[in-house]
């Protein structure tokens, strides 16, 4: 045999050599069999999918959650951002959504969501998400009110304190159920002209947060309910005027403030576009709009968020535009 012959086939050796050996480890191998006393390992818990969507993952904003499990589910909770937030059913018995709201207060970094799945035979899915919270930046409204409404008179403090109790107690009440029903519209055509989350200055002193968004319209306009639900409140209060509550049900509730009057009764059950009331500029305003307060559980959210969400906007809302 030519030198060069062995020299070319010693060559080629390793290399065929690999394939084998690929076949070798890829092989099946027999499943090890459990020796008599030995225990086997239980079998891994059923994971739950969890899935999120949102305009803008930052403070004010809302967040859809969408969980779904390997079997049915008939109840989830879900905790968030100091809050709790119940879910409610999806498309399938399998799957379920819930609408978490992000604190104005909250921090830019990860946040976790803890998520807790009941089945009808009683078990117990858990799972944790993250979401990146951003970073965001408000703006700072000055506004010249009445100076009743920067410093009350004492004649007045009492009621301030029994309405702002009554108001707390409404929106800390959980209707079990989703009232909202074919989900949610704007409440009245106009432009946005208060963003929600600007500081807000009265009369030269620091205000609180606004925790809703201010609508453009006339004395008289006519605003609807943004979603379906009970009147929990129709009442004159205060700071927020004639005011409408409704309540959608989970915990989620709508405000409609400085209203000129009021078409509907407390305990009366409203759909998504039923008339409420008009546009007015009571309370504690600069002159007439309709401000609109949307509550996830314990945390405010900017409502054109909810709006801007696949599924639970009804329909196409108008755009936002700058004051002017």
């Amino acid at each position: 045999m030519a030198p060069g012959s062995a020299r070319r086939r010693a060559h080629r050796s390793p290399a065929l050599a690999v394939p084998l050996l690929s076949l070798l480890l890829t092989a099946p191998q027999p499943e090890a069999q459990a020796q008599p006393g030995e225990r086997q390992a239980p079998a891994a818990p059923p994971r739950l999918a969890v899935a999120h969507l949102a305009r803008a993952v930052a403070p004010g904003e809302a967040v859809l959650l969408t969980v779904t499990a390997p079997g049915p589910i008939e109840a989830l909770d879900v905790r968030a951002f100091g809050g709790r937030f119940m879910g409610y059913p999806g498309a399938s018995p399998a799957t379920w959504h819930a609408l978490v709201g992000i604190d104005l207060d909250t921090r830019p970094g990860r946040a976790r969501v803890e998520i807790e799945a009941r089945t009808p035979d009683g078990r117990v899915l858990q799972a944790a998400h993250s979401l990146a919270v951003a970073r965001k930046d408000f703006p700072t409204r000055r506004l010249s009110v009445a100076p009743g409404f920067v410093t009350p008179p004492p004649s007045e403090r009492a009621r301030i304190e029994r309405e702002r109790v009554r108001t707390a107690q409404i929106l800390a009440e959980v209707t079990p159920a989703p009232l909202w029903g074919e989900g949610f519209v704007r409440p009245a055509p106009g432009a946005v002209i208060s963003l929600f989350g600007a500081r807000s200055i009265y009369n030269g002193r620091v205000g609180s947060p606004h925790r809703g968004v201010d609508l453009r319209g006339a004395a008289g306009t006519p605003v609807v309910a943004p979603a379906g639900g009970r009147v929990a409140l129709a009442d004159s209060l205060y700071f927020s005027g004639t005011t409408v509550i409704i309540d959608h049900g989970l915990g989620i509730h709508s405000m409609l403030a400085h209203l000129s009057r009021i078409d509907v009764a407390e305990g009366a059950e409203v759909a998504p576009g039923d008339a409420i009331g008009a546009i007015g500029a009571t309370g504690r305003v600069t002159g007439p709009h309709l401000h609109w307060t949307l509550r996830l559980g314990s945390v405010s959210v900017d409502p054109m968020s909810v709006l801007d969400l696949p599924g639970i906007a009804k329909r196409a809302h108008y755009p936002i535009q700058p004051p002017g």
